[in-house]
């Protein structure tokens, strides 16, 4: 036999009412649960990406100290240093210039385009109400 069969549509609704709030607290917590889980290994993998990055740039310190090496073979040491130094500030300007021409074309953040589209959406709305 059912022990609800006896109860008033109001304690029925007062009952819902709890399990509902219960429900979703439950829910709440387990979402909170599965973020920080997630949190952690996202700040793991970022930080395998920022050790990755760190090596990458001893390898190309590397690379740069092995061509000023190779061009020593051919020019005094000072020389090829210098060279190599120039190189790199040269290539520097140009992503630096390149980069801040991106970041021109990106500012300001607001989504014109859409912007511009909505309000195309919305004039088409107003003149077909006038009709």
């Amino acid at each position: 036999m059912n022990t609800k069969q006896g109860l008033s549509t109001a304690e029925l609704v007062s009952d819902l009412s709890a399990q509902l709030s219960q429900l979703v607290r439950s829910e709440m917590r387990l979402a909170r649960l599965e973020l920080a889980e997630k949190g952690k290994r996202a700040g793991f993998g970022a930080g395998l990406f920022g050790g990755a990055g760190l090596m990458a740039f001893y390898g190309g310190a590397a690379l740069v100290a092995a061509v000023i090496l190779l061009l020593t073979a051919v020019l005094p040491a000072w020389a090829a240093a210098a060279i190599v130094a120039a190189a790199l500030f040269v290539l520097a300007a140009v992503l630096g210039l390149i980069g801040k021409n991106q970041v021109k074309q990106a500012t300001p953040p607001t989504p014109e385009a859409a912007i511009a589209s909505v309000k195309t959406d919305i004039d088409v709305v107003k003149e077909r109400a006038r009709r």
